[in-house]
């Protein structure tokens, strides 16, 4: 991931954000943080981003963002169900307009033929809109596969804030 376009992504998603008066929360597995550090890199960034929720193992996802331990149970941790539903919980745990959520498999290890390495989930939910989802194969090495991830989660919430504040 280039440094410079995170930036400019994050920029973007600042001024889209304060020019609705909007807080976002990260609700983030796979990525470990890396979406909640790349926005506050950004200087003033308490005027925008409220918090991030590192939900690294099913029990956190469960008590920090309420998803359904069946849920996670009949479908794995790393799903469309579990990212909306991480999604969601973050709007609603943190009380904010809008969140980003993201779970996958990083690797080297934990892929199956179902799920391969780089299979990642993401979600974007905000209040009074139906949650948006993608699935995503990234390649590359675990790095690689993590930055990927918070760069199509940070340029497609532009894209959902965008659309949702429409």
């Amino acid at each position: 991931m280039d440094t410079q376009q995170t930036l400019n992504l994050v920029q973007t998603l600042a001024e889209r954000l304060l020019a609705r008066g909007w807080l976002m929360a990260a609700a983030e597995s796979c990525t470990g943080g890396l979406i909640a550090a790349a926005c506050t890199e950004l200087a003033g960034s308490s005027a925008w981003f409220d918090r991030g929720f590192v939900t690294y193992s099913n029990q956190a996802k469960t008590e920090l963002l309420g998803v359904d331990a069946a849920l996670i149970a009949t479908h794995g941790a790393v799903s469309e169900a579990v990212a909306k539903a991480m999604a969601e919980g973050a709007v609603q745990r943190a009380g904010v307009q809008v969140a980003v959520a993201v779970t996958g498999i990083a690797g080297p290890t934990g892929g199956s033929p179902d799920k391969p390495v780089g299979t990642v989930w993401l979600a974007w939910a905000c209040k009074d809109q139906p949650t948006r989802s993608q699935c995503c194969l990234f390649e590359g090495d675990r790095a690689q596969i993590r930055q990927q991830t918070c760069e199509v989660a940070l340029a497609e919430l532009v894209q959902f804030v965008t659309a949702a504040a429409a």
